[in-house]
């Protein structure tokens, strides 16, 4: 089998995703070559990957996913082109892994030729080390004031020839009129590339729903390829904050007499949350994601995530009351851990010319630090060890540690110091250190401990990377038994079938 396919989706947080990284896993499992790929993406969840030098770059983290799916390592190429949102109105741009610039809407359309003049070189390249190439649109292909430079939606499928796929979600309502709006406001160019519908997330009577494939095939021309239903496995690896409801995963019974209660704190922007799902996959802990005070004063352990905008999110922090609810929550010697721009929170003083530009900020003073921004980005895989447990994660800041003296969090393989501990508060800069299951099980215990809460006990057997291979193999189980695979075959051997109907009025 050879050639390619973009699923494209009626919405953000359609199922894109997931049903790529269930493609790629179905085809793998195939015995085919395969690769993901998604030309742009924004999203301030990523990892670092190491480059034929060795060197780090940023890619986002469903495309990581997506890369194990397919059986292979991570690739800069697999996301060429990486936005992540600093603000309502800024992102910084990650080109192949490094960061090139920081832009506007304003702005944005000049660098556009050169983005995806490198997304179109990465693809091809792609393609021709690999059997198959499926690739994930972003947003909506029916971004019609986008639509004029697009490289990612149907202008890469146009560029390229590409079968498309779009992909609802019925959970939210409406998906026969999304359907049916997204083809009928695309050009009719673009609408000869789009070659039928999957339906995401379906819950109930599957006889009840056919009468709308039925219509929506005639209104169309297009079929539905297949109905997913919702699986409540399918949670770990989310492309963005979106994806996430206010409990993580769907928790396990304790094996103690008591739950571990995790309050995750929702930054306005929150990066790199998927940190907390090692947390979430582990029997007798509840993760919630939440904006409110009272669910911190209510938590066992705290934690502070990510941020791509420290500053601006320490800010949010104190205007909502989250920091007074937090210091409140140390002073009664309950467990908190931040992660990196979580970290950085909890310093004494954070100097930051670079990200924010605001100079030098008072932190929250709960670890004895000083944090320093420096221009360049620090991106780095991590391993040493901490608690007494070997660690590995991956680093993706600005900010470092300047100045303080204190015990660290974790020491590196070669014996440097790394985050910061002081009585249950704890720092880190490395991302996925909780997946380390002998470290997490450490931490849980001891975090257990200083909450009060002897009856927690950790699971022995837990492992992570199980978990996520599981997850991975229920996506390409789901799209095995509920798509018409055949049609798949067809659509990426052969492309798009001939003389599919125009819907209008088409594009304006």
């Amino acid at each position: 089998m050879t050639g390619g396919l973009l699923v494209a989706g009626t919405t953000s947080d359609a199922g894109k995703s997931v049903l790529t990284a269930g493609i790629c896993r179905w085809l793998h499992r195939e015995g085919v070559r395969v690769a993901p790929f998604k030309a742009q993406n924004m999203s301030n969840n990523s990892v670092v990957v190491l480059d034929a030098a060795n060197r780090g770059g940023e890619i986002g983290r469903a495309q990581a996913m997506q890369a194990a799916a397919c059986g292979v390592e991570p690739d800069l190429r697999f996301n060429p082109v990486l936005l992540k949102p600093g603000s309502d109105r800024s992102s910084q741009v990650v080109l192949l892994g490094e960061v090139v610039d920081t832009v506007t809407a304003g702005n944005y359309r000049a660098l556009r030729p050169r983005l995806a003049e490198t997304a179109h070189a990465a693809f091809e390249s792609l393609r021709d080390d690999y059997d198959v190439v499926i690739c994930e649109g972003a947003g909506s292909p029916t971004e019609i004031n986008l639509r004029d430079g697009d490289f990612v939606n149907m202008g890469l499928a146009r560029r390229f020839g590409l079968p498309t796929l779009v992909v609802g979600d019925i959970d939210r309502g409406g998906v026969f009129a999304a359907f049916f709006g997204t083809l009928a406001l695309l050009s009719p160019e673009d609408q000869a590339l789009v070659s039928g519908f999957v339906i995401n997330k379906f819950r109930g009577d599957l006889g009840l729903l056919a009468p709308g494939l039925d219509m929506i095939h005639a209104a169309t021309g297009r079929p539905v390829h297949g109905v997913l239903p919702f699986h409540p496995d399918v949670w770990l690896d989310a492309e963005d904050s979106l994806a996430y409801g206010r409990t993580l995963g769907r928790p396990e019974g304790p094996r103690g007499t008591a739950w571990l209660r995790v309050a995750v704190i929702r930054l306005p922007r929150i990066s790199n949350a998927t940190d907390a799902e090692a947390l979430a996959a582990e029997p007798g802990v509840r993760v919630l994601l939440t904006v409110e005070p009272g669910d911190v004063a209510d938590a066992d352990l705290v934690v502070i995530p990510g941020s791509k905008a420290t500053v601006s999110d320490l800010a949010w922090l104190r205007e909502t009351g989250l920091a007074d609810a937090v210091r409140a929550h140390v002073a009664a010697g309950k467990p908190l851990v931040g992660i990196c721009g979580g970290f950085q929170m909890l310093a004494e003083r954070i100097h930051d010319d670079v990200e924010s530009g605001d100079g030098t900020v008072p932190g929250l003073g709960l670890l004895p630090v000083e944090i320093t921004f420096a221009a360049r980005k620090t991106l780095a895989r991590a391993a040493g060890s901490g608690l007494g447990e070997a660690v590995s994660g991956y680093e993706i800041h600005h900010g470092y540690a300047s100045a303080g003296v204190p015990e660290p969090f974790l020491t590196y393989a070669d014996g440097r110091p790394e985050g910061a501990v002081s009585g249950a508060v704890y720092g880190t800069h490395w991302h996925g250190a909780f997946e380390s299951d002998d470290f997490r099980r450490r931490f849980l215990t001891r975090a257990a401990e200083q909450a009060g809460r002897p009856g927690f006990t950790v699971a022995p057997d837990t492992r992570y990377a199980a978990i996520r291979e599981r997850a991975l193999d229920v996506l390409g189980d789901l799209v095995a038994e509920h798509l018409d695979t055949g049609a798949l075959r067809r659509l990426i051997e052969k492309g798009a079938p001939a003389g599919l109907p125009f819907v209008p009025p088409g594009a304006p």
